[in-house]
């Protein structure tokens, strides 16, 4: 597969590039030290809360038919 690296712009193939999606171990650390440096930002949630809502029930009511 090929793209264009997210740092730099640099066209680079996953078959022959071991930084693959990166160009290079210096763009690819860039991009680790932006993470680090909280440059980038996750706008919403990582995951949908409203799937936690009922856990607390089904986690007791899952105790109580094991305890049968």
């Amino acid at each position: 597969m090929k793209r264009q690296c997210p740092m730099c712009g640099q066209l680079t193939d996953s078959e022959v590039n071991g930084d693959f999606a990166f160009c290079s171990e210096r763009c690819r650390w860039l991009d680790l030290g932006n993470w680090a440096n909280e440059s980038y930002i996750i706008s919403g949630p990582a995951f949908d809360e409203s799937l936690f809502e009922n856990l607390d029930q089904d986690m007791a009511r899952t105790d109580e038919e094991t305890d049968r």
